[in-house]
């Protein structure tokens, strides 16, 4: 018969589901985390084994496991397939070094590969994906404000009233928030402005584009109608970001203000330029801001705008 300690941690282990685990690992395991890696990764590894949540931990084996993530990968869904695979090695590990689980079924597992995305919309994509997010709702006004801003989905959905100046030229998004934990600042641009200004506030709530429970989340069916409505397929949200940064470089930017306006520390920012170039381009970001703002107006509008738009070649470059 098996001691009376053992019995116990096998009856701990036999009754604690997927769901708490994963609730006990994002309120002490990832303690300290940013606000955005935690929710990301609860909410990854809950999409993918949604039918397991409710079951015990320890009966998702190796083969559970392998299977819900390779038909994400043959859904086309790779990244999130990786994803949830590091994800959900990090959970287990951390239960198993506590003592709560014995086994790790993603110990080992090789991530799924990723292929590169090289996705830029065209003019006329732009032009159809503003026009069908006219009117009003969250959804609508994120996907103008990606366009506009070249943040990430995740930022601008949490986006709050807080974070934004009185005047609504500045939007400052804290460390907090940021995927890399650097606070940074985005100069608003008139377009983005005016999507703000028409923005309704809701009393006791700080969000800019709420949902229905916090920060707006449906994006699934919200991007689907968007395909129908405009008619641009194969696509991504977080496409928008690197059309914008194209953009930028056609419009003369340089480099430097481009990984400044997308928040990047790699790159020209990286290494031993990044430790001791401290300017935060907030000037150039701006000026480079508004070009893009003009520019796009002059693709939907299709207006004789064009002439105003800030060219930033030789001399003129930021």
């Amino acid at each position: 018969m098996r001691p009376a300690s053992e019995r116990k941690r096998k009856a701990a282990h036999d009754t604690l589901t997927l769901n708490a685990l994963i609730e006990q690992w994002e309120t002490l395991g990832l303690a300290g985390k940013r606000e955005r890696y935690v929710a990301e990764a609860g909410r990854a590894i809950r999409y993918a084994f949604a039918d397991h949540l409710k079951k015990p931990a320890a009966d998702l084996n190796r083969s559970g496991g392998v299977r819900v993530l390779d038909s994400l990968a043959s859904a086309g869904k790779n990244a999130m397939a990786s994803r949830t695979t590091a994800y959900g090695r990090a959970s287990y590990q951390w239960a198993v070094k506590r003592g709560s689980l014995s086994a790790n079924p993603f110990q080992d597992l090789p991530l799924t590969p990723v292929a590169k995305r090289e996705r830029v919309l065209t003019d006329d994509e732009l032009r159809a994906i503003w026009r069908a997010t006219e009117g009003p709702g969250s959804f609508h006004a994120i996907v103008r404000t990606l366009l506009l801003t070249g943040q990430r989905r995740e930022e601008v959905a949490g986006m709050k009233w807080g974070e934004i100046s009185a005047d609504l030229s500045t939007w400052t998004i804290p460390g907090a928030r940021a995927k890399n934990g650097v606070a940074h600042l985005v100069p608003l641009s008139s377009p983005a402005q005016a999507i703000l200004s028409a923005a309704p506030r809701i009393e006791g709530n700080d969000l800019a584009f709420p949902g229905l429970r916090g920060p707006f989340n449906g994006f699934s069916k919200a991007k689907e109608a968007l395909d129908k409505a405009s008619g641009v397929k194969e696509w991504r949200l977080h496409d928008l970001r690197r059309t914008l940064a194209t953009g930028l470089q056609r419009l003369g930017v340089r480099l430097e203000v481009t990984e400044a306006v997308l928040n990047h520390v790699s790159g020209s920012r990286s290494g031993i330029v990044g430790l001791y170039q401290r300017h935060d381009w907030a000037d150039e970001k701006r000026v480079a801001l508004n070009a893009w703002g003009a520019h796009l107006a002059t693709i939907v509008e299709g207006s004789a705008q064009e002439a105003n738009i800030i060219r930033m070649d030789g001399r003129q470059r930021l």
